[in-house]
């Protein structure tokens, strides 16, 4: 694989692990397939309580309309709930619900042990080899971090 390749591939891969991981979550589920983006902002909702959209936003790297589009869905599923923020009444604060905590310890669980089993069908040498990986990707996402705020 020659050096300009690596890149793309590296990029397909990771983006093909990722929509695999939620195809698999998805099987078996009640209720409606949650997408990524409501994913992460019901895990940031539920890491901090009483965060502002335009704040839910900026974390997310997400336009402030299109989480106003996510809380709007959330909230209609019952996973978030808007209050008004006592500091400053124009404001509003999510809260995550009891659904969404549960939905979120489930997804959390389903998704540790979808990836340790995976993980465990891997050879010895591949798990090893993705081990030695992770310094290296750690890095990848925290360079396109350090980008994003730049811009």
């Amino acid at each position: 694989m020659t050096s300009v390749e690596f890149p793309d591939s590296l990029a397909d891969v990771l983006a093909g692990v990722q929509r695999m991981i939620r195809r698999r979550l998805s099987v078996g589920l009640t209720a409606p397939p949650l997408r990524g983006a409501q994913v992460e902002l019901l895990r940031l909702v539920s890491a901090r309580p009483g965060i502002r959209v335009s704040d839910a936003a900026k974390e997310l790297y997400l336009a402030g309309n299109s989480v106003s589009t996510l809380v709007n869905e959330l909230a209609r599923a019952g996973y978030l709930r808007r209050e008004t923020d006592p500091a400053d009444h124009r404001a509003v604060l999510l809260v995550p619900t009891y659904a969404a905590t549960s939905r979120l310890a489930d997804w959390e669980a389903r998704h540790s042990a979808l990836v340790r089993e995976q993980v465990a069908r891997l050879t010895e040498e591949e798990r090893a080899a993705l081990a030695a990986a992770l310094p290296a990707l750690r890095r990848l996402a925290l360079n396109l971090r350090e980008e994003v705020e730049a811009a």
